[in-house]
C-alpha cells in the first residue's frame, strides 16, 4: 500500500494536467524546478558544445560519473526541472551526475536529442572517463534517450558504458503499448492527445515511428550493458518499459525490470515529497553504483 502522502501529491498532480502547447508545456516543467540537494554543487558546463551540469556530491569518488537525460517529452524539460531528482541522484548513490540539456523540438527535432546525447558521452571519454566508470540514466523521453544514445554509441564502434537505468522510458513511437489504453484512467500524468503531440513535434517532417534511434523498441538491442528498468503500475507507458525488457533479455542483456505498484510516471521526480521516491533513487543508485564498483 503505497504511503498516504504519495496519494495527496497524486490527487494534487491529477488537477494540474500537463499543457500541450511547447511554451506552455516548458514553463510548467520548469515552474516546478527544485534546488540541487543540499550537499551537491553544480557547475555548467560545454560538452562537446552540448549545455550540460557537472552535479557532485561532498566527498564523491572522483573516477565514476552517471550521465543523465531529463524527460519532458522531447519538447520540453531542463537541467533545471530535474535538479531535485538528479542531485538526490547523485547524493544516494556518492557519484557524479553530468545532466545534459540537449536540444528540443519541435526547434530541432529528432535526431538533434541523439545528436547532443552521444556528443556528451563522448566528451567523458575526451575528459578521460574509463567507460567502465560510466552509467547511463534518464526519464521519460530522456528514458527512451538512455537506450537510443547506447545504440548510437555501440553503432558507431565506441566502448560501451558499464550499465544504464532508464526510469518510465518512451521507446515507442508507434504508440502501440496495450496499457495507452488500459491505463489512461489511471495515469494522472500522460495522455493520449499529449503524448500524439509531442511525438509528432519530436519526429518533424519526417514522421519515421520506425527510426530506431528514435523509437528504440524497432532496435536489435544485442550488446547492450546490465540494465534497471523502473516503471510504475499505473503508468500508460508501462507497455514500453514491459515490451523493453522482454526484447533485451531475448538479445541477451541482463535485464532487471521494477514494476512498482500504485507508481505514476517518474515518480522520482517528487522525492522529498513522499517516501516511494526517494526508495526509487535509492534503489537506481544501488544498481549503478555495484555496477560503477563504487
Amino acid at each position: 500500500m503505497a504511503s498516504e502522502a504519495f496519494h495527496k501529491i497524486r490527487d494534487l498532480v491529477a488537477t494540474k494536467p500537463i499543457p500541450s502547447e511547447v511554451k506552455a508545456n516548458r514553463a510548467f516543467l520548469d515552474a516546478g524546478a527544485r534546488p540541487l540537494a543540499k550537499g551537491v554543487n553544480g557547475t555548467l558546463i560545454n560538452a562537446n558544445e552540448v549545455t550540460a551540469e557537472m552535479q557532485i556530491p561532498e566527498g564523491a569518488v572522483s573516477d565514476a560519473v552517471i550521465l543523465y537525460f531529463h524527460g519532458g517529452g522531447y519538447v520540453g524539460g531542463s537541467i533545471a526541472s530535474h535538479r531535485n531528482l538528479t542531485g538526490s541522484l547523485a547524493l544516494a548513490s556518492n557519484c557524479k551526475v553530468l545532466s545534459v540539456e540537449y536540444r528540443l523540438a519541435p526547434e530541432s527535432p529528432h535526431p538533434a536529442a541523439v545528436e547532443d546525447a552521444i556528443n556528451s558521452y563522448k566528451w567523458l571519454l575526451s575528459e578521460g572517463y574509463d567507460p567502465k566508470k560510466i552509467a547511463i540514466c534518464g526519464d521519460s523521453a530522456g528514458g527512451g534517450l538512455a537506450i537510443a544514445v547506447q545504440l548510437k554509441i555501440r553503432d558507431e564502434g565506441l566502448p560501451l558504458p558499464a550499465a544504464s537505468a532508464p526510469i518510465s522510458p518512451w521507446i515507442d513511437m508507434g504508440l502501440s503499448g496495450d496499457t495507452m489504453s488500459t491505463r489512461q484512467s489511471r495515469d494522472p500524468l500522460i495522455r493520449l492527445d499529449l503524448i500524439r503531440e509531442f511525438k509528432s513535434q519530436f519526429l518533424g517532417p519526417n514522421n519515421n515511428s520506425d527510426d530506431p534511434y528514435a523509437s528504440p523498441l524497432q532496435a536489435d538491442l544485442f550488446g547492450l550493458p546490465p540494465m534497471l528498468i523502473h516503471v510504475g503500475d499505473d503508468e500508460m507507458l508501462l507497455s514500453d518499459s514491459q515490451r523493453l525488457a522482454e526484447k533485451a533479455s531475448a538479445a541477451g542483456v541482463l535485464v532487471t525490470l521494477e514494476v512498482w505498484p500504485e507508481m505514476i510516471h517518474v515518480w522520482h521526480t517528487f522525492v522529498g515529497l513522499f517516501p516511494e521516491a526517494q526508495d526509487g533513487i535509492n534503489r537506481i543508485a544501488e544498481f549503478l553504483s555495484a555496477h560503477l564498483e563504487i
